[in-house]
């Protein structure tokens, strides 16, 4: 999983990160970009490492397996955690609502592992009644 998630960083480092709250982005030309990041990043290999990289980075952006799923979570848990503790950080920014974080994040988190997203849950009800 670390290296799911690490492949994933690296990748959005060369292609840019959208953030989860920008509806202005489109999704499918970044997921190009991103593609193309990727194939030329891990290009830069010798082809049995470039091909265990690029697995691995679709096998997380594809999220189908467990490991893919709970590393996906994690992801997005991470800004979840710093909004939490930052006093609303780029959610109170962005003019972003609980019901937002809720459906934004919960999926993705309670895809992974049911016990995270419940825990997260709490955290994002104690921020938004502050």
């Amino acid at each position: 999983m670390v290296k799911l998630l690490l492949l994933h960083d690296v990748v959005e480092i060369d292609a840019g990160d959208a953030p989860i709250h920008n509806s202005g982005i489109d999704r499918a030309t970044m997921a190009k970009q991103e593609y193309a990041a990727a194939e030329r990043i891990f290009g830069l290999l010798p082809r049995d490492q470039a091909e265990e990289m690029l697995t691995l980075w679709l096998e997380f952006e594809e999220g189908q397996t467990p490991n893919a799923r709970f590393a996906k979570a994690l992801d997005r848990l991470q800004p979840l955690l710093l909004n939490t503790l930052t006093d609303g950080g780029t959610w109170a920014e962005n003019g972003v609502s609980e019901q937002q974080v809720l459906e934004r994040y919960g999926p993705i988190i309670e895809g992974g592992s049911p016990v995270l997203w419940q825990e997260a849950m709490t955290l994002v009800h104690k921020q938004f009644q502050r």
